[in-house]
């Protein structure tokens, strides 16, 4: 089936459909991952945005029940150059095509990414609209307007889970099909503003006993689980609208050390009284580079975020800078002088992508010990 790509500027991508029939708008930006297309498809970071990925080919590894991160796939749409149909890998269950078909999503195949991408970063992120059941460029353009976009609103709240649980599982060895759980010794309770597994997992394997509450819960709520420490999910969308998470931040600072990542550093940011803005086009891959201040030490990094912390809105908030991105200098990490708590913008836990960063969650343990 043919499909079509319509942007907010009026320029159109035309292609052939495959996984679900149907329509959907959504942010139109690009990732420069060459795999883990199935991570990034279940990050709830992602969550109303058209994911156009740059590598040319996509899913000849297929899809399986492990490489996921959510309880499913968050994207409005998927964007390739080439999607195979004959996936081989030893995990596969299922081809990418049908595994889009069964969680609803469209994808479109056969256009030219790198103009997509080039234009992309050359007009910024913008607005979009994909379709396989709809020809029509004005019906499509009418509902394209009507899309109010991802500023000044909270999509958090569309996929933080309503109730907390319990997380017990340990990052696994597939190779050796061994799970990495050691004994518990610190308490974390995780705020879910769109939290992906790995995170989980990774402080389950790191001796932490994980309950996950949604992003709406209140500092009351939280200590009242006496934590040892609180840790500040990744998630979609703009900070600035999630005020009732920069209150609850705002009262936990002091009373128990904090780790925050993505959207939970833009959170800790704002909660400090720092300021967000919006990227031209964000920062999407498994290959940014990002310098630690501290040991100056280049580490490649996983990152998906749209917006950014203001570096100089924290220079009298009694910060560290400790990270900056070497491809435009924005700000990657910072931690506080006075009181438990630091900070990333990228994602230590990878999935997909390097593990450079994974001495970050331990520097959280240490944290908790000390305090």
């Amino acid at each position: 089936m043919d499909a079509v790509l319509l942007l907010e500027d009026g320029t159109v991508f035309k292609g052939k459909s495959f996984g679900a029939v149907g329509t959907k708008c959504g942010e139109v930006v690009f990732n420069t991952a060459m795999t883990g297309y199935q991570e990034i498809l279940t990050d709830p970071s992602y969550n109303e945005q058209i994911i156009t990925m740059t590598y040319p080919l996509i899913g000849n590894y297929g899809t399986n029940t492990l490489d996921v991160e959510s309880r499913r796939v968050f994207v409005s749409g998927f964007v390739v150059k080439e999607n195979c149909d004959y996936p081989s890998n030893w995990r596969n269950n299922n081809s990418l095509s049908d595994y889009l078909k069964k969680e609803k999503i469209v994808g479109l195949e056969g256009i030219d990414t790198r103009k997509l991408v080039r234009h992309i970063r050359e007009k910024g992120a913008m607005r979009g609209i994909i379709s396989s059941d709809q020809k029509n460029l004005n019906v499509l353009k009418g509902k394209l307007e009507k899309y109010p976009g991802l500023v000044d609103r909270d999509i958090v709240k569309n996929v933080s889970m309503k109730k907390p649980y319990k997380w017990d599982k340990g990052v696994v060895d597939v190779l050796k099909n061994e799970e990495l759980k050691p004994k518990t010794k610190y308490k974390v309770v995780a705020m879910d503003f769109g939290i992906k597994q790995n995170i989980l997992r990774l402080l389950r394997s790191h001796g932490c006993s994980v309950m996950v509450m949604p992003g709406q819960s209140t500092a009351k709520e939280i200590l009242g689980q006496k934590p040892d420490g609180v840790f500040l999910s990744n998630g979609p969308g703009d900070p600035g609208p999630i005020s009732y998470a920069i209150d609850t931040i705002r009262k936990l600072l002091g009373k128990v050390p904090i780790f925050g990542i993505c959207l939970g550093h833009q959170l800790l940011g704002l909660a400090l009284g720092g300021k967000s803005y919006k990227l031209k086009f964000g920062h999407r891959g498994a290959n940014h580079p990002v310098k630690n201040l501290k040991t100056g030490a280049v580490e490649i990094t996983s990152q998906n975020h749209g917006f950014c912390i203001d570096a100089d809105s924290l220079k009298d908030k009694d910060v560290e800078i400790t990270h900056i991105n070497l491809n435009d200098n924005t700000l990657e990490g910072f931690r506080c002088r006075k009181v438990p708590a630091f900070c990333v913008q990228y994602h230590p836990e990878a999935s997909p992508g390097p593990h450079d960063s994974n001495y970050l969650f331990d520097e959280f343990t240490r944290l908790m010990e000390e305090f």
